[in-house]
């Protein structure tokens, strides 16, 4: 199951549709830890401790 981040947010069956290595955009920090991450199927509130920063490309 995984959380909408729209104003009544709603359980959704995450039926494949987020993987492991999807890349998306923190739009805000929810309390506890909770964050609601923009991807490219919606926006979503999800743990901090399941995902991590992209690192940076110095160039």
């Amino acid at each position: 199951m995984i959380k909408t981040a729209t104003s009544v947010p709603c359980l959704r069956v995450d039926s494949g549709l987020v993987k492991p290595g999807d890349v998306g955009r923190v739009v805000s920090r929810k309390p506890k830890d909770a964050w609601a991450v923009r991807l490219a199927i919606g926006t979503y509130l999800i743990d901090g401790k399941y995902f991590k920063p992209l690192e940076e490309l110095n160039e």
